[in-house]
């Protein structure tokens, strides 16, 4: 890890938690357009598509997490062609300066929606695959969540870190 100052850490700590914070609402906007869909079955067609973005979301706002902590405390972001493969993995990784960020558990769930991402961004939205769609809204609620309570872990360590450097 990088040489970080306590204030430093505390301010990687606070982003991550913008970013939380963020996927947060992604959440409750999620619930909103599967309900949305319980309501209005005959047009679910169209409401997949914002369901495949706000999935793509999903990816993008962990991505983000794991690039801030690659980028500020493991010193840099991979970069060959399948950085964002290795971003990840990265992140399920113990490095002798920090614990690892994810469980093998968590990286191996979000390869699903890293490849998901993929697909997104190269289709029409009326391409996309209905039912893997719909797999990945169920799988949502517990691997958000399951990612969210391992960054809260990760936060911890990051401010007991702080702590400790402030008093050393």
């Amino acid at each position: 890890m990088k040489i970080m100052s306590p204030t430093k850490l505390l301010e990687v700590a606070r982003e991550i938690e913008v970013e939380l914070a963020k996927l947060t609402r992604l959440e409750h906007e999620i619930q909103q357009v599967v309900e949305i869909i319980k309501q209005f079955e005959e047009h679910a067609t169209i409401y997949y598509e914002s369901l495949a973005l706000k999935l793509h979301n999903f990816y993008t706002g962990c991505e983000r997490i794991c690039r801030l902590i690659a980028a500020d405390l493991n010193g840099s972001v991979p970069s060959s062609s399948d950085w964002r493969r290795r971003l990840l993995e990265g992140m399920s990784m113990k490095r002798e300066d920090r614990p690892a960020v994810l469980s093998e558990e968590t990286t191996s769930a979000l390869r699903e929606y890293l490849g998901f991402r993929h697909v997104v961004r190269n289709l029409y939205g009326y391409e996309l695959n209905a039912k893997r769609v719909a797999q990945l809204v169920t799988d949502y609620p517990a691997v958000w969540h399951q990612f969210e309570q391992e960054l809260k872990t990760f936060l911890q360590w990051l401010r007991l870190l702080a702590d400790q450097l402030e008093q050393s």
